[in-house]
C-alpha cells in the first residue's frame, strides 16, 4: 500500500491492486486532483475514512459513436420535457448527487470535503456540471472533471424518471461535437452499459489520456 505525503506525486497505476486501489492519504487540493485525473486516478472514500485513490482495470468508458439513445429516450428528448444547461449550478448538482439514495449503498462517498474540493475545481474551470430542469426545478444532472479531450464523469442524479439519462445523452453529444475522445465512467454498471459504455484496459485508457 502506498501512503501519500505532501509531495505532489502518485505511484504508477500499474501498482494498484486487483480492485484498483492504489494509494492512501494526501489531500484534495486542486493540483493533486488534476494530477490524479491526468494520471488515470480518482479519489473514492466515505465520511470518516482517509482519502483513498483508485485506478481500476478495466475502465468503463463511452466512445461517442457507441452512444445508445433508445426510441423512448428520443421521444422524451424530442418532446422537450426538460431544459438542459451546462455549468450553471455546479454546487446544486454535486449536492444532489450526495443526497440521492442509491441501491446497495448505506451512505455516500461524496463527503462535504469532496463537495468543497470539486466546487473549487469548478471555480477554476476544471470541474463542470450538466443540469436538467423541469418547471424551473433542478431534477437531474451530472458532474465531472474536464481534461480538455477526455471528460471524467463522477456522479449523476435523478429526481424524476429519465432526468440523469437526459443529462448523460446531451452532455455526450456536446462532447462529441467538441471533438472529445471519450467520456470516462470509471467502473462498470449495467445502467451505463445500456447507454453504450464499455470496458477497456487501464493501459488503453492511459494511452488515450496521454495522446
Amino acid at each position: 500500500m502506498h501512503y501519500l505525503t505532501k509531495e505532489l506525486v502518485f505511484p504508477p497505476v500499474s501498482e494498484a491492486n486487483k480492485d484498483g486501489f492504489l494509494a492512501i492519504g494526501g489531500n484534495l487540493s486542486p493540483k493533486r486532483l488534476l494530477l490524479a485525473y491526468k494520471s488515470g486516478i480518482f479519489p473514492w472514500f466515505e465520511t470518516g475514512d482517509p482519502i483513498l485513490w483508485w485506478s481500476p482495470n478495466p475502465r468503463m468508458v463511452l466512445f461517442f459513436e457507441d452512444l445508445v439513445v433508445s426510441k423512448s429516450m428520443r421521444n422524451i428528448l424530442n418532446r422537450n420535457r426538460f431544459k438542459v444547461t451546462f455549468n450553471q449550478d455546479f454546487r446544486g448538482v454535486i449536492s444532489n448527487c450526495q443526497k440521492i439514495k442509491r441501491d446497495g449503498q448505506q451512505g455516500t462517498w461524496i463527503t462535504n470535503e469532496m463537495i468543497e474540493a470539486y466546487c473549487k475545481l469548478n471555480e477554476l474551470g476544471i470541474a463542470k456540471s450538466v443540469e436538467v430542469w423541469q418547471d424551473n426545478e433542478l431534477v437531474g444532472g451530472l458532474y465531472g472533471v474536464d481534461l480538455g479531450t477526455v471528460f471524467c464523469g463522477e456522479s449523476m442524479f435523478s429526481k424524476v424518471a429519465n432526468a440523469s439519462k437526459v443529462a448523460f445523452i446531451q452532455w455526450s453529444l456536446h462532447l462529441k461535437v467538441n471533438n472529445y475522445k471519450l467520456l470516462d465512467c470509471q467502473i462498470y454498471n449495467p445502467h451505463l452499459e445500456s447507454l453504450g459504455c464499455r470496458e477497456i484496459t487501464r493501459d488503453e485508457f492511459i494511452e488515450i489520456l496521454k495522446s
